[in-house]
């Protein structure tokens, strides 16, 4: 049998190739395609995709087989070129079946690659055996061919995975080059097919009546249809894809749209243009409490029915505005289904589609919390936190208020200032937070003791208040008023275990008599309470004129006060301290005096308590502590006598922080020993024994000597003289002064100094100014005495020339 030699058609094995190329192309797209897709559009896909991909390589490998000239005319068996196209189809499925899937290891690659391999080798062998000729093979070149399907179709498979969903800017030239690298493969095994096999001829030539086409053009025909047909289904791929990307722009806009709509805190309920809700968020249900299947498809104005009912009908009008296509911003309450109501801040946002109103959106944000806070703030801002009454604030909105509804008619009413008097002992020695708990007991006293009446009370700050009554009530009710909140401030007060009494001063002042305006009422009432407090305290006055000229010289005093500390206006005063028995000098008082410049010599009762109020106690007490020790230190250094002096202290001065160690820097300075210094201090100073504990220890501890002044004149406790380290009683002038007329006094005296002498205490009484007084206490005992009986307080000079010089010459 005569072999027979061929030759190629080089157009069409370029052709055969490009038809590769676009087959595989093609099949890089579709693997993306069918990714994507579910169901049955995944279905539809993958047999339209399978049909193209396998015509594409089965006609690569025809006109493949075409482009081969042989010297004779070759027919084709038509039942075998249909099987060979069948092939390549379910090659084809395969590699898209295994590409579609959301995973492929390299078990599922190397299946689907070898099933694939098998396809594409029986298409071309089983397109070969169409061909009406002997046909012999080369059996390792077979061998070739179908190893490098083999390598093809794994690559073919794994580029197809890899690449399916590539959507980067760079897409196209991965399929592209992809493309080329497995049409070169295809079309290599095809070649190495072709290479493979061996022609024989026939003795007879077959004869095809059918063939009217030359073999080469229908070869071209063939090419063309196909590449029209890959053509086809690339435009379709192209336009799907577009449709697609549009399609899933739109489903990626309704998604964040949907989670806007979904997870948005606030409730929206979507209205169509006939008022019927369509949608409702979940926000609506976790707000109030309203399900969406109890309302979906009703009209609104069944939500409508839940909004509180004075606010019904102004709620529904503001609704209806938003149909004017301009959004609604309004406020409302809501009655949930268990009665509580819900305070809601609402937005009515219309919506238009293509220019046409087509409904709203109702959205709605619960601000019950806000508004409760913000009442919350209004209240702190006109009330006073410690004790819920009206603040300064609020306090003057009322004056003003009562001043213009009483202005221009004959009514009048009356402003009363309240002043604590002895409330900052209480704050000094039991600290702020007993004292804000006293402050609480106080006001709620005197608001339950007002109650029948119509009175406001305010508190202006600190133990401030003040009161306005009502214009109704004339002067005699308006100061049995005032009477009755002073008893009940009197009565006493248990903190820490322990009974505390207090007293207020209240000064009134009466409009229009006493002052047109809110500043001048107050100011005139302010005056009347410290009218009060000067004539003793626990009571009350009406403010009268000549008060303006005692206010003006007060006022005139602590300027001149501020002056005198700066210009060191002060001197020391020194009583003695008498030892009966022998009329020796045992000690003495330092007690100071103000050398005014226009007034002279003036004691301290006109000037302490000022002092006092305007804090500028501490300079002025610095001051005689260091000059008393200072003098005394330079007695001492001019011979003697090795006496102590004795010293006041404020109760601002003892509840400082730094107390012992300010004290011990005088010492230091001055360079007195600590022995010769006895401070002075009052029971009131005392009243937390923890805090007093630790400072009279640590002055003892010095050296400091300590001395109890004004020993039964306050609200006593005996307690003190067990709990603290007091060394000396003085017993108050005011049980001296009467001592002999008074049986009452003379006992109390007599028990002090028996007590005293029990306890080992020392004893001094003062305020001595006659000789009856001495005898009665000399005979109970009372071995220290100091007044005028025997020297008035002195200067320095004085006291050294009347005391000091005859004592250095004994």
């Amino acid at each position: 049998m005569e072999h027979l030699h061929g030759t190629y058609n080089m157009l069409l094995v370029l052709i055969s190739y490009i038809i590769a190329l676009a087959a595989c192309y093609s099949a890089l797209d579709l693997a993306g395609r069918i990714n994507k897709a579910k169901g049955l559009a995944r279905r539809l896909w993958l047999v339209y995709g399978a049909a193209s991909m396998g015509l594409g390589i089965w006609s690569m490998h025809f006109i493949g087989m075409l482009a081969i000239t042989l010297p004779m005319e070759i027919g084709y068996h038509v039942d075998l070129v249909v099987l060979s196209v069948f092939l390549a189809i379910i090659a084809s499925y395969i590699a898209l079946f295994f590409v579609g899937r959301n995973e492929l290891g390299v078990k599922q690659l190397l299946i689907g690659g070898i099933t694939m391999a098998s396809g594409i080798s029986g298409m071309h062998y089983v397109g070969m055996a169409a061909m009406m000729v002997n046909t012999s093979y080369k059996p390792m070149l077979v061998i070739l061919s179908i190893a490098v399907a083999t390598a093809t179709s794994i690559a073919a498979l794994w580029l197809l995975f890899r690449f399916r969903n590539d959507e980067s800017r760079y897409a196209v030239l991965y399929k592209l080059g992809s493309g080329m690298l497995m049409g070169a493969a295809i079309t290599g095994m095809h070649y190495i097919g072709m290479t493979a096999a061996q022609f024989h001829s026939v003795e007879q030539s077959m004869n095809l009546p059918d063939m009217e086409i030359k073999q080469g053009i229908l070869a071209y025909i063939i090419a063309g249809g196909t590449i029209v047909a890959l053509s086809i289904t690339l435009f379709g791929i192209t336009m799907n894809k577009r449709l697609t990307q549009k399609d899933s722009a739109i489903v990626e806009n309704e998604r964040w749209y949907r989670s806007l709509y979904e997870n948005n805190s606030m409730a929206i309920v979507s209205v169509d243009i006939n008022g019927t809700i369509i949608s409702i968020n979940p926000a609506v249900t976790q707000i109030t409490g309203l399900q969406e299947a109890d309302f979906i498809n009703k009209h609104v104005s069944t939500i409508g029915l839940l909004v509180s009912e004075e606010l019904r009908d102004q709620t529904k009008a503001t609704y209806y505005k938003s149909f004017e296509e301009k959004p609604q911003y309004y406020e409302t309450t809501y009655i949930n289904s268990e009665g509580t109501h819900i305070e809601l801040s609402f937005i009515n946002v219309p919506v238009e589609i293509e220019g046409k109103l087509v409904g709203n959106h109702i959205i709605a944000k619960d601000i019950t919390e806000d508004k409760r806070s913000k009442e919350i703030i209004q209240n702190l801002a006109y009330h006073d936190e410690l004790t819920g009454l009206p603040n300064r604030r609020m306090f003057n909105q009322l004056l003003t208020q009562t001043i213009a509804a009483t202005a221009g008619t004959p009514l009048r009413f009356a402003m009363m200032v309240l002043d604590i008097d002895r409330f900052k002992l209480i704050n000094d020695s039991l600290g702020h937070t007993y004292g804000d708990m006293f402050l609480k007991e106080m006001s709620e006293r005197i608001v339950e003791s007002i109650a029948p009446y119509r009175v406001t009370l305010a508190r202006l700050g600190g133990d401030e208040f003040t009161l306005i009554c009502d214009n109704c009530y004339g002067e005699d009710e308006v100061m049995e008023i005032a009477e009755q909140v002073v008893k009940v401030i009197q009565l006493p007060y248990q903190l820490k275990e322990h009974d505390f009494y207090v007293t207020a001063s209240i000064g009134i002042a009466i409009y229009p008599d006493h002052g047109e305006e809110p500043v001048q009422l107050l100011k005139n009432a302010d005056t009347a309470m410290y009218e009060v407090k000067k004539k003793g305290k626990n009571g009350f006055g009406l403010f009268s004129r000549h008060l303006d000229e005692e206010l003006l010289q007060k006022v005139e005093m602590e300027i001149n006060l501020r002056k005198a500390i700066e210009h060191n206006e002060f001197v020391l005063y020194y009583q003695p301290q008498i030892r009966p028995i022998d009329s020796r000098m045992i000690g003495m008082e330092a007690l100071v005096r103000w050398k005014h410049p226009t007034k002279g010599m003036l004691p301290p009762g006109m000037f302490i308590s000022i002092a006092e109020e305007t804090g500028m106690i501490y300079e002025l007490g610095t001051w005689v502590l260091r000059e008393a020790c200072r003098q005394m230190r330079e007695w001492h250094d001019a011979g003697g006598p090795l006496i102590p002096v004795s010293v006041n202290l404020s109760s601002q001065q003892f509840h400082q922080t730094n107390l012992v160690a300010y004290i011990r820097k005088i010492l230091d300075e001055t360079g007195l020993d600590p022995q010769y210094l006895e401070l002075e201090i009052t029971e009131g100073m005392m009243m937390d024994a923890s805090v007093s504990t630790v400072i009279l220890n640590e002055l003892t501890a010095l050296g400091i000597r300590i001395s109890l002044d004004d020993f039964g004149k306050g609200y006593s406790s005996l307690s003190y003289l067990k709990l603290f380290p007091i060394h000396k009683l003085k017993i108050d002038r005011s049980f001296i002064s009467d001592i002999t007329n008074n049986d009452s006094d003379k006992a109390i005296v007599a028990t002090i100094i028996a007590m005293a002498k029990h306890l080992n205490l020392e004893v001094i009484a003062e305020g001595i100014e006659t000789k009856d007084q001495l005898d009665i206490l000399m005979a109970n005992e009372c071995k220290e005495i100091q007044g005028f009986y025997y020297s008035r307080p002195l200067s320095a000079a004085d006291v050294e020339a009347a005391f000091f010089v005859p004592m250095r010459l004994v």
